[in-house]
């Protein structure tokens, strides 16, 4: 996967190319509107279809389609789900009460239905003469259908409505609920249970309606989609990026990206993380958007490698996002946890190991890592839980803070305090467990909704290697160059990351080809400078 991004800030017209896509096929591939896509279905003559939607499918959207195809008998999937009460009570025990984290659920799509309803449902469907669509998240649990349409949502556009309070969780009415509650709920319920379902109906679907811009759908065969994938597996593409304001957010990523200025930041620009970004496949001139884990959980092997198969499974292991910090401010004192960890207290496999390279500086900035020596845990969690309620923290007295510069890398594997300093902009290279940042003090700042964003500093002082300190830090987390190769033309240096770490980065200087072994696994470029 390749994920350029330029360095220069000054007199360049910005080259970033924020809508990338990846040619699979002629316009005749792809059906454009609710009128033709209904047409098509119906030609097929299939009396039962089942009209399969992930979650955040719009319902006017969902309507738009099964009321075109004029069905004589229509069910909606939803009318089968238990009661919201018993859905929340269900769920509780991976949700709990804390605002940010929960544990990745074991339930399945099924155990969100009644049983009962289902076979009242299968029963009225069997009865039924003439044309029978059954939609919604799970219609598939009801009938297998003579036809399956999968209407498809990636992670970017279901954020975003949340957010606009346009959707609900599954099996709920919380519209206007918070949407980071939300949020959480569909990371560690909602999308872990839609995933898991859509993965076991892919290779028999036979439509897939991309849903990302309500009212103008586009439909292609499932065995299209599948054709692209495997395609798309064997050769360099870009994701869909998108870009995220934050409370500690600059406006370099504004400026080079060439985004919307009337925007008062943007922290955030994620432009390789599967789970969360689109992959654009291009039929001629019409662009058909769909969630890029799709191709991690259809063509994992070929796009990953076989041994990272073996460890992670279809899962996209790392991830590459820029932080931006560019006249904003520091990002909050942080710590992630080591494996045993987030293992023992989410349910997730491995953590977030990471690392900061630094793309852009201005003078003065710098990055938080590690203690310093002899520090006190006791009084540093003292210090930490005083200023939780509104104080400072003394982080001068406590944290090393060191320079950045264009083109440092700075380590930074799970259980190192760290953050990234104000009046730079770093690629931050990790692991993906997404959430699981453990706050430990933000700066005295309010969060992007004017209310503090909460903190874990009982987590992070569970997770905190307190010999994480000065001389660990200096010998083993900065200025690890090594040369590795060199040719005409072109130098290959590793430059990190921790023995502790399993993700491995190269960097090459070149003024031409400069020759790269993949070694059979996935390899994403970024482009620097």
């Amino acid at each position: 996967m390749t994920s350029p991004i330029p360095m220069h800030r000054v007199g360049r017209r910005s080259n970033y190319d924020s809508s990338p896509y990846v040619a699979a096929g002629t316009p005749a591939d792809c059906i454009v509107g609710w009128a033709a896509i209904c047409a098509a279905l119906r030609r097929t003559g299939a009396r039962v279809i089942v009209v399969e939607s992930y979650t955040e499918v719009l319902e006017e959207d969902l309507l738009g389609l099964v009321k075109g195809l004029q069905p004589d008998t229509l069910i909606a999937a939803a009318r089968a789900l238990k009661p919201e009460k018993e859905i929340n009570s269900m769920i509780y025990p991976d949700l709990g009460e804390d605002p940010v984290f929960g544990r990745m659920t074991k339930l399945r799509l099924q155990d969100f239905f009644d049983s009962s309803k289902q076979r009242q449902h299968r029963h009225a469907i069997e009865d039924a003469t003439g044309t029978v669509v059954v939609y919604g998240t799970g219609a598939s649990l009801l009938t297998r259908g003579d036809l399956l349409v999968f209407m498809d949502m990636p992670r970017r556009e279901a954020q975003l409505r949340q957010r606009r309070g346009l959707t609900s969780n599954l099996g709920a009415s919380n519209f206007a609920e918070d949407p980071t509650l939300k949020y959480k709920r569909g990371f560690f319920v909602d999308w872990r249970v839609c995933d898991a379902h859509k993965r076991s109906l892919f290779d028999n679907v036979d439509f897939v309606v991309d849903t990302c811009e309500s009212g103008r759908p586009k439909m292609v065969p499932g065995r299209v989609l599948l054709r692209a994938f495997d395609q798309v597996a064997t050769r360099p593409f870009r994701l869909v990026p998108w870009f995220d304001p934050a409370p500690w957010g600059g406006r370099w990523l504004m400026e080079i990206c060439d985004l919307d200025r009337g925007e008062a930041n943007y922290g955030w620009g994620f432009d390789c993380v599967p789970e969360e970004n689109s992959l654009t496949l291009s039929f001629g001139d019409i662009h058909f958007e769909t969630p890029s884990v799709n191709l991690v959980f259809k063509a994992s092997e070929k796009l990953l490698g076989a041994d990272i198969v073996g460890r992670f499974g279809a899962e996209f292991p790392i991830r590459f996002d820029f932080l931006d910090t560019m006249e904003g401010g520091n990002l909050s004192l942080q710590v992630h946890p080591l494996t045993e960890y987030i293992r023992e207290h989410f349910g997730i496999a491995y953590t977030q190991d990471e690392s900061y390279y630094v793309l852009d500086a201005d003078s003065g900035a710098s990055v938080y890592l590690g203690l310093k020596k002899g520090v006190d845990p006791n009084e540093v969690v003292g210090r930490l839980r005083a200023a939780e309620g509104g104080g400072r923290f003394p982080d001068e007295r406590y944290v090393n803070r060191f320079p950045a510069k264009r083109h440092e890398h700075f380590l930074i594997p799970a259980g190192t305090v760290h953050c990234s300093g104000a009046d730079s902009v770093v690629l931050e290279i990790s692991a993906t467990p997404y959430l699981f940042t453990f706050k430990l003090w933000d700066w005295d700042r309010l969060g992007l909704d004017g209310r503090p964003r909460p903190l874990h500093i009982d987590h992070g002082e569970r997770s905190i290697q307190w010999d994480r300190t000065t001389d660990f830090v200096t010998r083993n987390l900065i200025g690890r160059v090594k040369g590795v190769d060199s040719g005409d033309g072109w130098i290959e240096e590793r430059t990190g990351l921790h023995e502790l770490e399993f993700i491995e980065t190269r960097r090459h200087w070149f003024t031409g080809t400069a020759p790269h072994d993949t070694n059979g696994r996935l390899n994403v470029l970024n482009l620097v400078q």
